[in-house]
């Protein structure tokens, strides 16, 4: 099988003087689709921003195309939260999805044919070239994750990570965004998304990765119907406590 994209192998995190990943070992291959599944606390957005350089670990190595993850960063495309982005700055949508090239282009230097037609491809793959001007604090919740999905994808990255890429979104941008990530994934890019929706997560990915601080488990979805691997995972004792974390009704 070809060498994995993210290779994370030992991985201890502290934030805060706590320990809040522990002996991760976690490996993307081209063409993986991985679903990251825990409760809240568990780590998952850590792993990621571990994962994009961002934050140092205590233990253990992360190494994306054989680099270290700082040292890769302008490879690796990411969605993060809705939260997290300026939704007020004064920026239209052609313009915030440009900012995703920044690691290739840096601040000031004047964007290429090249940077505009990756720019351009990456809004019509999400659907927005009719609002492509539009200021994005007009946006709907949609509209602003595919904005978000546009910013990644202008990297041209062969690694995405989007952390709860369906949280909050309307019926048609999942459609599109779950065909787009299936895309991706016959087309050999490695995807890994945190996420809470387990039904998209077991229909849409190869691999799910059971975190919770360390991996419970990780394998085919098939792989995992033993409902006591997603209790340990959750750290519940019973399956209705299970069902109701994850918003299932008994």
């Amino acid at each position: 099988m070809n060498e994995p994209v993210l290779d994370i192998r030992g991985l201890t995190v502290d934030l805060g003087g706590r320990e809040v990943l522990s002996e991760v070992d976690l490996q993307l291959r081209p063409g993986e689709l991985v679903g990251l599944i825990g409760p809240n606390g568990a780590g998952k957005t850590t792993l990621l921003r571990t994962a994009l350089g961002l934050i140092p670990s205590r233990l253990g190595t992360v190494s994306v195309h054989g680099r270290a993850a700082r040292q890769a960063q302008g490879t690796v495309g990411y969605v993060p939260q809705r939260h997290e982005f300026a939704w007020d700055f004064p920026i239209s949508v052609a313009k915030a999805v440009a900012t995703g090239r920044t690691h290739l282009t840096g601040l000031l230097r004047k964007r290429t044919e090249q940077d505009r037609a990756a720019v351009d491809a990456a809004i019509a793959r999400v659907g927005m070239d009719e609002l492509r001007t539009r200021p994005v604090g007009e946006l709907s919740g949609g509209q602003r994750q595919r904005v978000l999905v546009a910013r990644a994808l202008a990297l041209r990255p062969r690694l995405l990570l989007l952390d709860e890429p369906f949280t909050g979104i309307d019926a048609p941008t999942q459609e599109l965004l779950s065909g787009l990530l299936s895309e991706l994934r016959d087309e050999g890019v490695a995807v890994l998304m945190t996420t809470h929706d387990l039904a998209a997560a077991t229909t849409l990915c190869s691999r799910l990765c059971l975190l919770n601080r360390t991996v419970v488990a990780d394998g085919e979805p098939a792989a995992l119907a033993d409902t006591d691997i997603w209790l340990r995972t959750f750290g519940l004792d019973r399956a209705e406590q299970l069902l109701r974390s994850l918003g299932v009704s008994s």
